[in-house]
Formats: structure tokens, sequence, C-alpha cells
């Protein structure tokens, strides 16, 4: 900058320096041909009267009058000299030059004394042409002015240059310093930090300007904003516009004019107002940002806390989101079923259907609910679906979500429900079947034995007694169903489990040890006493036992433990044997009425129907399973030779019975 401006005075310099030459010179040559001119004039009268000494007097008067006359002379019109200044005599090539008379114009002569303009005016009487005044000026004098005139030029434009240089380096550093200060802000709010201010300080605020009071103001206390660029400011002046619709305004506002600077402290101030106005949005952006991830990861620790399927769609129909419960049945990661299809994770056939469901949802916007059964890894689940559409805050759909809950336990509940339902219908008449028939199976029964007292005939007698065994066959199946039909139980007193399981083993001891099969007792001593039925208790253990003693026919081993759960407040009889087992389609209904797998002849099926009546109906629960669990497996169960996969039967009875539980068993019939 400093070299412009050093080169611009330089220049403007020259050219009033060159300027001013060339007035110099054309002032002298003015002077030069004035001074001729006068001269002819003089000499018209004495050159007419052919006074030589009048013409000498005349032009030695006006060589001596002005130093820088080189020297004057004079000819007539034959350019015959007629008088000169010459003292050394007349150099005659004066006569040949500057001779055009028609157009007399001053000549620059180079000579011993130096440059000398010589000038050539006709003297003349009227259109009487008398002779020629030659004056030659020399240019010294006027060379000396010009050099001054440069010196005194130089001079001045060296000053002017000079302040302007002085001038031009305050105003930049002044300048310089506040874009300085400027640039270091702006690279401050680069870096991220928005605290910086960029313009200088003001000398009073407009809080203090307006003597203002009006603490809950945007603008008091704001030392980095100017209140012309707040809104919501509490001036009287101040609309409620907002920057820079509030402008006209504030222009009449006497803080405005008393703190509105030029166009560098009027960007140093916007800037500043930028700062914290991004600062102010990053904040809210920021919190909104933690709102937003507060709120996503509540959400996600609900959807993923949920044993629901939650899954997310988008219109493309991948996947956006994928619930825990999603990913664990699937076994994949979240990270692995995002940005998915349902072709990458179902089979060929449940990935059509799907797609052409969720298709139709987008169309239409139509929700879905359905039940479906799926089956993986060899097990077969029921799921309530729904899926419905989402839409974004134009009201366009953006995807779809979907929610599948596992109803398979519902469904088995369903089922059991109507089994349920079926077996108490089935009690009942069973019921009646069992009181119509057992009177006329008394008296058949009561004939037959009174016709064996009187019959002698041994081929008749042996006919009565199988009537009357098949008979008491048949009361044993009509006592069974009267059982099955039972519909609640009378707390008649308190048992004690193993007592009673110990005078069951007692009666079936001797007849098991004559086929080779051993009980084997394991009874926990801590067990409370029960309230129940201790009759009807016995009931089961005898037909577990019996069923178990079946299954093995010879050669086994019957393992019966009772044990007492504190922490659940309940008890578990288990009777194990080492038999053929259970097979896996039979576990489902081998407590039904009538299901049995012996031969024709030895049961009725109703052994184990009538004992799951009886621990139902004591709030408690039986179940079968096969082969025999390794919790149940016992050394002498494994140490039995010929010990098939085995079964046994699980009873779970509570410490106690409160009016609930017999309340909904007096609901439930036989089962």
């Amino acid at each position: 900058m400093t070299f412009m401006l050093v080169f611009c005075g330089l220049g403007v310099g020259l050219i009033l320096s060159a300027m001013s030459s060339n007035a110099l010179l054309e002032e002298g040559r003015k002077r030069g041909m004035a001074l001729t001119s006068s001269l002819a004039f003089q000499l018209t009268e004495p050159i007419l009267a052919l006074d030589f000494l009048h013409m000498k007097n005349l032009i030695d008067n006006v060589h001596n009058q002005y130093d820088d006359i080189i020297y004057i002379f004079l000819t007539d019109d034959n350019s015959n000299i007629l008088s000169h200044t010459f003292s050394g005599g007349f150099p005659t090539d004066l006569l040949n030059v500057n001779v055009d008379n028609l157009k007399p114009q001053p000549i620059l002569l180079s000579t011993e004394q130096g440059l000398v303009y010589d000038f050539n005016v006709q003297v003349h009487l009227g259109e009487k042409n008398l002779g020629f005044a030659r004056l030659g000026l020399s240019r010294k004098k006027i060379d000396t002015q010009i050099n001054r005139q440069r010196l005194t030029s130089l001079l001045s434009t060296m000053g002017v240059v000079g302040l302007g240089i002085i001038l031009a380096l305050w105003f930049a550093r002044t300048v310089t310093l506040r874009l300085d200060r400027l640039r270091k802000s702006v690279g401050e709010i680069i870096r991220g930090n928005l605290n910086v201010q960029a313009g200088f300080p003001l000398e009073k605020y407009c809080w203090q300007i307006m003597q203002c009071n009006h603490t809950d103001c945007p603008a008091y206390g704001d030392v980095q904003r100017r209140c012309w660029y707040l809104a919501g400011t509490m001036c009287p002046n101040c609309g409620d516009k907002q920057y820079p619709f509030k402008m006209e305004n504030c222009r009449q506002c006497p803080v405005f004019k008393h703190n509105f600077g030029d166009e560098l402290q009027d960007l140093a101030e916007a800037f500043d107002a930028m700062a914290v106005t991004v600062k102010n949005d990053i904040e809210e952006l920021t919190e909104r940002e933690k709102t937003i991830a507060r709120q996503e990861g509540l959400l996600k620790s609900i959807m993923n806390g949920t044993p629901d399927f939650v899954t997310l769609q988008d219109t493309n129909l991948k996947y956006t989101f994928a619930g825990k419960a999603f990913c664990n049945y699937f076994n994949m990661d979240e990270k692995e079923i995002i940005g998915k299809t349902d072709w990458d994770i179902f089979t060929q056939q449940q990935a059509q259907i799907n797609t052409d469901e969720n298709k139709q949802i987008l169309a239409t916007g139509v929700p879905l609910a359905k039940q479906i059964t799926f089956k993986r890894a060899n097990e077969q689940k029921w799921f309530h679906v729904v899926k419905v559409p989402v839409y974004d805050q134009d009201g366009s759909i953006m995807g779809l979500l979907l929610t599948s809950r596992d109803i398979s336990m519902i469904k088995k509940f369903q089922e059991q429900l109507i089994q349920s339902q079926k077996m108490e219908d089935l009690g009942r008449l069973a019921g009646g079947v069992a009181h119509e028939i057992n009177t006329p199976l008394g008296i058949i029964l009561g004939y037959s034995q009174l016709m064996m007292d009187d019959i002698e005939d041994e081929e008749l007698l042996e006919g009565m007694r199988i009537i009357e065994k098949q008979t008491k066959v048949c009361r044993k199946i009509v006592a069974d169903l009267l059982g099955f039909s039972r519909s609640s139980v009378e707390v008649v007193g308190t048992i004690d489990i193993n007592k009673s399981v110990q005078e069951v083993i007692r009666l079936v001891e001797h007849a098991f040890f004559m086929n080779r099969i051993k009980i084997i007792s394991t009874l926990d001593t801590n067990i409370p006493l029960l309230p129940g039925d201790q009759e009807r208790l016995k009931q089961v253990w005898l037909n577990l036992m019996n069923n178990a003693a079946d299954v093995i026919e010879q050669d086994g081993v019957i393992q019966v433990q009772t044990r007492l759960v504190a922490s659940e407040q309940k008890i578990i009889v288990s009777v194990a044997d080492s038999g053929k087992g259970i097979a896996q389609q039979h576990l489902n209904i081998i407590f039904d009425p009538f299901f049995t797998t012996k031969q024709v002849g030895k049961g009725t099926g109703l052994g184990l129907s009538v004992s799951f009546g009886i621990i139902k109906d004591h709030g408690g629960k039986i179940s079968a399973l096969s082969p025999v669990p390794e919790d149940y497996l016992t050394k002498e169960l494994l140490a039995c030779d010929n010990a098939g996969p085995g079964a046994v039967f699980v009873v779970e009875l509570p410490l106690s019975i409160d009016d609930t539980t017999k309340e909904t068993d007096k609901t439930d019939g036989a089962h």
C-alpha cells in the first residue's frame, strides 16, 4: 500500500511538474513575443526616419533592461542589418534562421551562451513592411524557475506522500488491528469457541444510556450483541419485530446514534450477534439432541425390554430397527438385521407372504392384525401379529411398524380349557351313567351271590362265579366313574405326606416283591402337615405305584421321593420307574379319561384321570416326564440291569389351600 502511495504521489508530482514547466515555458515565450512586438512598434518611426541612433538607443535600452535578453537586432525588408547589440560583431548565421515571416514563431537556438528563444516580429506601417525586429531571449532563467518549481513540487509531493504514508499507516494499522481482531474472532468461531467478541467494548450500553431498569429485557446485561439485533427488547421505541425489520425504529433511537460505528464496527458487531445466536442455537440443538437421545434410549429400552417382537421397516421394506426379542429369536444381532429385508431372514414362502402384506399396508394405510403359526428349529409357535403404517409430520407413510406376541401359552391354555370343559361334561355324563347302572349292578351281584349258595352243580357254580367277578369289575368301573365325576374336595383334616406314602408302600411292597420289583423311598423329614383328604391322596400314590409296577412287570426299581421346597411354599412327591417309558406323543394325553396303554382287561383308563382330579382338588398339579430327567435319577435306577428310559410322575402340592384355589377347583370339574 505504501509503494502504491509513493508511486501515485510521484506520478502526480511529475505530471504537475510537467504541466507547470510547460506553463513556465509558454509564459516565457509569450513574454519574449510581447517584448519583441513592443520593440517592433517602437522602432516604426526610427526606421521610417532612418534614425539609427534612436534605433540603437531603443534596442540597447531594452537589452540593458532585461538581463535574460541575449541579443537584439533590426533588419530592413531586404534583411540588411540596421542595428544590433552584439559587441564582437554580428553573427551572420542568424540571418538564415527563423526567416518564415508568414508564421512568425519563436524557435529555440543552441548558442555558446546556452539555449535561446529567437523571436522575429515584422515592423510595419499599415500594410507596408519596414523590416524585422529580432530578439534572443535566454531560456536559462526559465529553466531556473522550472527547476525551482520542480524542486518545490517534488518537496511538496514528497511531503504530501509522506503525510499520506503516515496517515495510511495509521489508518492501515487501525483497520488492520480491527480486521485482525475480526479474523481471529472468525478463527475462534471456526474452532468452536463461540464466546469470542469481535467488536470492541462500548463506553455505554443501552441500559446505561436509557437509564433502563428492565432487567428482564433481552438486551439488559448483554455486552456482545447490540440491542437492535435482538427481538423482544422492552425499549418504548422498539417494536416486536426482529432484525432487520426493527431498524426503522432503531435508527432514530439515541442508543443507535451513540453506539453505531463504521462498517467494520458494524461487521464485527454482526459477527458477535451471529456467534451468540449460533451458540444459543447450538445449545438448544444440543439440549434437544440430549432429550432425543434420552427418549430414544428410553424407547429402545422399552422395546428391548418387552418380550414381544418389535420391528420397524422403511418404505423399501428394509429393517431400520429390530427389538431384542426379535433378534434373539432369529439368533442375530441388530446390526445384522438393520438394512436387511424379510428375504434375508425368513423362508422364501414366508418372505413372499410378508412382502405382499407389507406392500398392501404401505399402499392403502390400512393396519393388519392376524394370528399365525411359525415353525423354527422343530418348534412350532403361535404369534399374534399387528402391522401398522408409520406416518411422518406431513402425513405421508414413512415406514411400517410390526409387533408380534408369542401366544403359544394362551393357545395351550385355550386347548386345556376346552379339554377341561370336555372333561367336566364327561364327568357329569359319567356320574349320571354310574348312578343309573350302579343299582342294577348291585342287584345282579346280590342275586348271583345268593344263587351261588343254592347251586350245587359245579359247572353252573363256575358260571355264577364268573358273573360275580365281572359284576365286581363293573362295580369297580362305576366306582372310578363316580370318583372321576366328583367336582370338589372337602378338607377333612391334615395330612402327613410321608406317612401316607409309607402306608401305601407297605400295602404294595409284598406284591411287588413277588415280581422282583424293588421300591426305594427317600423322604424329606422337614415336610410339615398339609390340609387335605389323606385317603384320597393315598389313592393317588397307589395309582402311581401300580402304574409303575404294571409298566415294569418284573425286575425293576420304583423310586419314591418327597421334597420340601420352602422358597416356593410347596412339596414335591415323585414316583420314578425303570420301565420302558412313555411315548412322547402320549405325554399330553396321558391324563385324559379312558386313555390307557395297557392290554384289554388290565386297566380302565381312569386311574390317572382320577389322580389328576384329586391333586387339582388339593390345589396342586401333576405332570409326567419321560425319559427320567437327571434330577430324578438315582444310583438305584441307574444300576438296574434291564432298565428302560423310564418315566417319572411329579406331584406338586401347596403348603396351604386358600379359598380362591378351592373355589376355582369347584368350577373346573374333574380337571
